[in-house]
């Protein structure tokens, strides 16, 4: 028996609903006429190509939320050298060049904080940007597999 729709017997994953079948050369049999063992082989072999593909897309996700969380980790601590290192190399200058109008303490003081706020904030920068990478669960896949599992449920029911 062939037909352009899906059948009501056809396996749960085969088709979805208002689409029409791929057409082949040689049509698939029935499966109210395959044997117990044939169709527990198709089972077997639906499920397996259902697991390596969800499997596929949580790795994906999650190369892609390591990415991210790289990159903010990157410019956390780039903050950080730059407030440790880049700040103090200027230090000096920056507290000659303003104890030329206040005493020398109160200008190490305004140069000094003056590093630890842009410090701080490209650290918040960089924290922001790792918390949108977590937490590393590949949220596409978990859902597709609830519907997959979902799906299978409803065809069981039938």
């Amino acid at each position: 028996m062939s037909s352009t729709v899906q059948d009501s017997h056809d396996p749960p994953g085969q088709n979805t609903p208002g689409t029409t079948p791929p057409r082949h050369a040689a049509t698939a049999p029935d499966p109210s006429d395959l044997s117990t063992g044939e169709l527990v082989t198709r089972l077997s072999s639906q499920v397996s190509e259902l697991v390596r593909g969800e499997l596929e897309l949580a790795r994906v996700e999650l190369a892609s939320k390591g990415k991210r969380a790289g990159i903010g980790a990157g410019l956390a601590g780039a903050g950080g050298v730059l407030g440790l290192y880049g700040g103090g190399a200027l230090v000096a200058a920056a507290i000659a060049a303003l104890a030329l109008v206040v005493d020398v303490w109160l200008a190490a003081l305004v140069v000094g904080v003056l590093l630890l706020l842009v410090a701080g904030l490209l650290a918040v920068i960089g924290k922001n940007r790792i918390q949108s990478a977590v937490p590393p669960v590949p949220e596409r896949a978990v859902a597709g597999a609830k519907q997959d599992v979902e799906t299978v449920k409803q065809a069981v029911k039938r």
